[in-house]
């Protein structure tokens, strides 16, 4: 069984994710942005009672993504506890709604800096770790939004692009250290997690009212993004969940680079496979094939 720290754990995929491996044997650190916050000591607690009615090993941390200090003392925290560490899920983001010109630069920047620039943290506290003892996962949960792509959403989408390429660009330099990476994209998820009703908006009011036009449809965002999911299926995040501990079973150098799990059948798993092969081909071509290789 494996030590995994999770980001983003207060809520939805985060909290379904560390529930599921917890439950599967694994000793694993929920990270939570507070510990101390009304919410965030209610949520500690009640992982607590369940870690505790179950006999789980699983323990709340926090840990907040847009602190580099807040990254390196979570990492550290796994370590003294628990020796070592082998997976770490980046989980953690936010959502914005709005059109893409009222959002400031300030705006843009710390949606980039939780959902790409976050990760990014973690992994320059977990990576020394896993260097050293020359194994190791880094599991992201990315989003399908990157090929979609739906209106009202730039900048999130913009943010996950980028947390995706991240995820990428690192893992060609992790693979010769013996360590793996596997992206899972979920689908649009608008029911189980608290994406839509925590998700900000835009603070340029003066800019936004100057598209008040496409009110109704903003207004409406959530409820077509869930109409387009068949009748039948059922839009769990727990599939996703399950997602991930199913990848992070797979044995040492066979689990996927990529995965995606969307309710919307949008075709994002056909559009990723062509695009990850490209990409492999092309990575070739430079004579940089043995990075996309791990070592054993």
């Amino acid at each position: 069984m494996s030590v995994v720290l999770i980001t983003g754990s207060s809520t939805g995929i985060g909290r379904l994710t560390s529930l599921i491996l917890a439950r599967q044997g694994h000793r694993v650190y929920a990270g939570m942005r507070s510990l101390t916050s009304e919410d965030g000591a209610a949520t500690a607690a009640e992982m607590a009672r369940i870690a505790a009615a179950e006999n789980l090993d699983l323990v709340a941390v926090q840990l907040d993504v847009s602190s580099q200090e807040s990254a390196d003392a979570a990492v550290r925290t796994v370590v003294d506890r628990a020796g070592h560490l082998d997976v770490v899920v980046n989980n953690a983001g936010h959502l914005c709604v709005g059109y893409a010109e009222a959002f400031t630069d300030d705006d843009l920047t710390h949606l980039l800096d939780i959902n790409a620039v976050g990760a990014h943290r973690v992994n320059r506290a977990a990576l020394p770790h896993l260097r050293e003892q020359g194994s190791g996962t880094l599991l992201y949960v990315g989003s399908t939004i990157i090929v979609s792509t739906p209106p009202f959403l730039g900048p999130y989408a913009a943010s996950k692009a980028a947390f995706d390429t991240l995820a990428v660009a690192t893992s060609y330099e992790v693979a010769p250290f013996g360590i793996e990476t596997s992206i899972v994209m979920p689908g649009a998820i608008t029911r189980g997690t608290s994406h839509f009703p925590r998700a900000s908006r835009a603070s340029d009011a003066t800019v936004a009212s100057a598209y008040s036009a496409l009110d109704p449809m903003v207004a409406r965002n959530e409820d077509a993004t869930a109409s387009l999911v068949r009748p039948g299926l059922d839009p769990d995040p727990q599939r996703v969940a399950d997602e991930i501990a199913r990848v992070l079973a797979l044995p040492r150098g066979h689990k996927p680079f990529r995965t995606v799990v969307d309710f919307t059948e949008a075709g994002v798993d056909h559009v990723m496979a062509f695009s990850d092969l490209v990409r492999e081909s092309f990575v070739h071509r430079m004579g940089f094939g043995d990075l996309l290789r791990l070592r054993e």
